[in-house]
């Protein structure tokens, strides 16, 4: 059988990280007789197996490009030499796996098979849950949209270890094949326990899947994360006490208030005529630490947990019955605390007949002296309204998601038995917006594993750093809580932003000034300005603007692109209006993005859609100054059709900025192009000014699809091209036409006129 020696080496792209995608030269590829997406053996310091692709072009063809998770299934570091030779690779009947405790207890099997579809594993290898796109046809959005929706944004750092394979060898995951969670739990769970009890993990076990999936788990745990019911009653104290609970003292200091009356002092309460039952709904965005809360202020006391996601997928008869029992088991005499989390799932806004008999088992378990009701949820408008009734959830307490000093002090408890060098946590914190703990978490374990692979590499003491920091966030991002959403921001900030003065002014004036300078907005007595509309030519830059504005200001951003939130179904869309900016509040400081307002917000009384575009416009004008205001928060519209937008929402109190941007002048272009092609090697004969002179009516986007397009005919007349030439640029410029309509800019400039704005080219940064 043919086989090659190749010198192993980190593959550094994104798209084939931890995916078991192996990446060779064509040449190496006819040399051993395979075809892209077969089966090959990799033999290192041990044997594994993984499916072989074409390397890009470029890379030695004496060089395996491999994930870091593939090199440590073989036993290799960067550099080393590895034997690659073809195999035969079995369907799989079945395979088993083991994670962490919080995997196995919420990815279900079928969700499991999914992640691993097209893998290909032998017994004892590492895996993780980044599914890869088979074909065109088979995309890895449903895995990825499933995994976010049962396990959380720590889906994509799990790393799952295959613990038995039927038949035995290596094998690939199909969709017929049973994926089944097997033995490991437990050496997981005391992983697990050690992370949290601050043992270290030994550097040789840094590279397990099983061990570090396992020590976030117990993390995510302690911060959050729901684990399941209990099986037994819990009286000792949790890893997480109040006092860590950093941002949610308030919330603590309540519950407990509530809770002593209650249940240490219900006679007091019933001399004043109250009765003494206690039930509490405690809401808040996911991963923000609801349970967490809970878990830390009820920690003297009796509790039973049932775990809502799980009740709540069973049959009836079975939510019933496991409902019944964690009632009876609070109500044995003792007393006790019964924690639900994510109620919504077991008890949705869309009832089912037992709900009304889940209710009344609550309902006699509140009833009882000494016996209290914790309830927490993500969702609090997708919960059955009577679970609010006076006598069961009759009290709430709201998590915020966690400012940029809370992110500072999440970030030093989560770090403070790991052995560190030079953080600047203050910077990490700006850097977050958005993220809740779980996120935080995910970003540490992230750089953890970075730290740790570069010990390994060293032979030096395992120490985290401040780059290490800054790498997790390129790839970690937070939980996405809806489709909608943008949370994270960029790196490039108004200054900046080439020319554009006026633009640049009015954008700081209307959000960066509310934010910054509170106290003069105070003194003088006026409110801040509530929005922006920025409109101009397409490809001018409007997005690129508000994007650099989040950066400046630090800000949580929330993007509606075009009529997404158009639904057919009576009130879905005025939902998601108030969805939106409830989100908002929630992330302050934070801004809305309207993109293509004007599909958004068209004039009333003029569409045929049944009213529901009318009934957007409402929610819109409500929100934004309807009778629970906005503080900090700034909504910006984008629009090329300014006059299409309802005219109400343009009025002094709502979008009342108008900024016009205008196409980029010749000085604008020069700079456009000169920024766009620092990547892009250009030969001496090319000159860029008298190029931005001849572009009139190209746009910026216009200017930088050019230069790509010189890139690739460069690439068509040589592959192995080093500059592109003035031939290239001109051939370019024959294949990208100036998309600026100029009867649509002159319209523009006109409507800007009309409100006294300068209408003169600006020059902008791209």
């Amino acid at each position: 059988m043919a086989e090659l020696a190749l010198t192993a080496r980190l593959n550094p792209s994104a798209a084939d990280a931890r995916r078991g995608v192996v990446r060779l030269h064509p040449e190496a590829l006819t040399a051993l007789g395979l075809r892209e997406w077969d089966g090959i053996a990799l033999v290192g310091a041990r044997r594994t197996a993984a499916v072989v692709g074409v390397a890009p072009s470029g890379t030695p063809a004496g060089v395996a490009l491999l994930d870091d998770v593939t090199l440590s299934n073989a036993g290799l570091r960067e550099d080393a030499t590895v034997v690659v030779a073809p195999v035969t690779v079995y369907g799989a009947k079945q395979i088993s796996v083991s994670g962490s405790v919080h995997a196995t207890r919420t990815i279900p099997a079928a969700t499991l098979r999914q992640a691993l579809l097209g893998k290909v594993v032998t017994v004892g290898d590492t895996v993780s849950l980044l599914p890869r796109d088979l074909s065109p046809e088979i995309s890895s959005a449903a895995a990825s949209q499933a995994l976010s929706r049962t396990f959380g944004i720590a889906w994509t750092t799990e790393l799952l270890t295959v613990t038995a394979t039927d038949p035995r060898g290596p094998v690939s995951v199909q969709p017929n094949t049973a994926v089944v969670w097997g033995a490991g739990v437990v050496a997981a769970r005391d992983a697990a326990d050690r992370a949290l009890a601050g043992a270290p993990i030994p550097p040789g076990e840094a590279s397990r899947g099983a061990t570090e999936a396992a020590a976030f788990d117990g993390a995510a745990v302690a911060h959050g994360a729901s684990n399941g019911r209990s099986a037994a009653t819990r009286h000792t104290d949790p890893l997480i006490t109040v006092k860590d609970l950093a941002g949610a003292h308030s919330q603590a200091t309540k519950l407990a208030e509530w809770l002593s009356l209650a249940l240490d002092e219900p006679e007091l309460l019933k001399t004043l005529g109250a009765t003494p039952h206690l039930g509490v709904l405690i809401t808040g965005p996911a991963g923000v630490g609801k349970a967490t809360l809970a878990r830390a202020v009820t920690a003297p006391r009796r509790i039973v947990e049932l775990d809502g996601p799980t009740i709540g997928a069973a049959e009836s008869g079975t939510r019933l019955r496991e409902v019944a029992e964690a009632v009876a088991e609070v109500c044995s005499g003792q007393g006790g605390i019964l924690l639900i989390t994510d109620i919504d799932a077991l008890l949705p806004a869309q009832a089912e007949p037992v709900a009304t008999l889940i209710l009344d088992q609550l309902r006699g378990a509140v009833a009882e002296p000494s016996v209290a009701l914790l309830a927490t949820t993500a969702h609090p408008a997708g919960i059955d309204p009577r679970l609010r009734a006076p006598d069961l959830c009759d009290r709430e307490l709201a998590l915020a998601l966690p400012t940029a000093a809370v992110r500072k002090s999440l970030l030093e408890q989560l770090l403070r038995r790991v052995p560190t060098a030079g953080l600047k946590l203050d910077e990490i914190a700006a850097r977050t917006p958005g993220f809740v703990v779980s996120d935080l978490a995910a970003v540490c374990r992230e750089a953890a594993l970075r730290a740790a692979s570069r010990a390994s590499k060293e032979h030096s003491d395992p120490q985290l750093t401040q780059e290490d920091l800054l790498g997790a966030l390129k790839v970690i991002r937070p939980l996405s809580r809806s489709g909608m959403d943008e949370p994270a921001i960029g790196s490039l900030g108004l200054d900046e932003v080439g020319d554009m003065v006026e633009t640049k002014q009015a954008l700081t004036e209307t959000v960066l000034w509310p934010l910054r300078h509170p106290d003069s907005f105070a003194r003088l007595g006026i409110d801040p300005p509530r929005g922006v509309l920025l409109y101009g030519p397409p490809g001018c830059g409007k997005t690129f603007l508000v994007r650099a504005l989040a950066s400046t200001g630090q800000l949580s951003v929330h993007t509606v692109k075009g009529a997404e939130l158009m639904d057919k179904w009576v009130g879905s869309s005025e939902r998601a209006v108030r969805e939106l900016f409830q989100r908002a509040r929630d992330s302050a400081p934070s801004l809305i993005f309207l993109d293509e307002v004007d599909a958004l917000a068209p004039r009333r009384g003029q569409s045929g859609d049944s009213g529901v575009g009318d009934r957007v416009v409402a929610a819109l004008l409500t929100e934004l100054d309807g009778v629970e205001p906005l503080r900090d928060v700034v909504v910006l519209g984008a629009t090329n059709r300014p006059e299409l937008i309802d005219p109400a929402l343009l009025r002094p109190g709502r979008l009342e900025r108008l900024v016009f941007v205008p196409p980029p002048d010749s000085a604008a272009r020069l700079e456009i192009l000169r920024t766009a092609g620092r990547s892009v090697p250009l030969a001496a004969d090319v000159d860029l000014a008298a190029l931005a002179r001849k572009l009139d009516g190209y746009s910026a986007a216009d200017c930088v699809a050019m230069l790509r397009e010189a890139a690739l005919t460069a690439m068509r007349r040589d592959l192995d091209a080093a500059d592109v030439t003035a031939a290239d640029v001109a051939a370019a410029r024959t294949v990208v036409r100036p998309s600026l309509d100029a009867l649509q800019v002159e319209s523009l400039r006109r409507y800007a006129e009309t409100r006294g704005q300068p209408t003169g080219s600006e020059g902008r940064y791209l």
